[in-house]
């Protein structure tokens, strides 16, 4: 009977031991895939919290980009040729913004002056719109068959099927 017992517990003890060893392997993969997965987010929301340049040589150099070599040149000069005009009027449009958050912050608040600044922001909008616009036209005239293609799936990346579909 003794010897019976042995043998028992024996077998026991080892799958105690084995039952612990699977466990911690288990452990040990799980911490791992989640340190990976962790890793693999924090890398993706740290690129996307990355600042861009949102000016407008910023981006028509981001659109130049994707454009064939010589079309991408002819947007360049076009751009290069009416930057000071284009400048000008996104910082007339950006004044008018801050005068909208200057007479927000203005106490007493003064609703008839807060449409008057909204209706200056929304014509410097436009003229900055009109211009960048005609730019373009302007660059497109002079462009390939294949560039303007490339102008007309701006910005790049997928489509969904309505927007294919145009």
């Amino acid at each position: 009977m003794t010897m019976a017992t042995s043998v028992v517990a024996g077998v026991d003890r080892s799958s105690r031991w084995i039952l612990l060893g699977s466990l911690a392997l288990n452990l040990f993969f799980i911490g791992a895939t989640g340190a990976l997965v962790t890793r693999h987010y924090l890398a993706d929301r740290a690129v996307s919290t990355a600042p861009v340049d949102r000016s407008v040589a910023a981006r028509m150099e981001r659109l130049a980009a994707t454009l064939p070599s010589s079309d991408a040149e002819i947007l360049r000069s076009e751009y290069r040729a009416n930057a000071t005009t284009v400048d000008a009027s996104r910082a007339a449009y950006h004044r008018a913004q801050d005068e909208v958050r200057r007479v927000l912050r203005s106490d007493p608040f003064e609703p008839e002056a807060m449409r008057a600044a909204m209706v200056k922001a929304r014509a410097a909008r436009q003229v900055f719109d009109q211009l960048l616009q005609d730019m373009i036209a302007s660059a497109a005239g002079k462009m390939s068959a294949a560039g303007r293609n490339k102008l007309a799936d701006w910005p790049p990346g997928p489509r969904s099927v309505s927007q294919t579909q145009r």
